[in-house]
């Protein structure tokens, strides 16, 4: 696995994962949407950690700066 995700991408994603969070614990969000969303959020956060995004691959598509 080569990282292909670059701290740009990873804060956004970390941000919007939060964002999420947050949505739920206040209950702006409910029922189905609140759990389709905190997928999304734990996936955010597994691929910012990782530094590796699978959907990138079939793109090409690489946001991390290369040395």
């Amino acid at each position: 696995m080569k990282k292909n995700m670059g701290s740009t991408d990873k804060g956004i994603r970390i941000v919007m994962a939060l964002v999420i969070a947050a949505l739920y614990y206040f209950k702006v969000v409910e029922g189905t949407l609140a759990y389709v969303l905190m997928a999304f959020a734990l996936v955010f956060l597994l691929t910012s950690f990782i530094s590796f995004c699978p959907l990138y691959l079939p793109f090409g598509l690489n946001t991390c700066k290369k040395k």
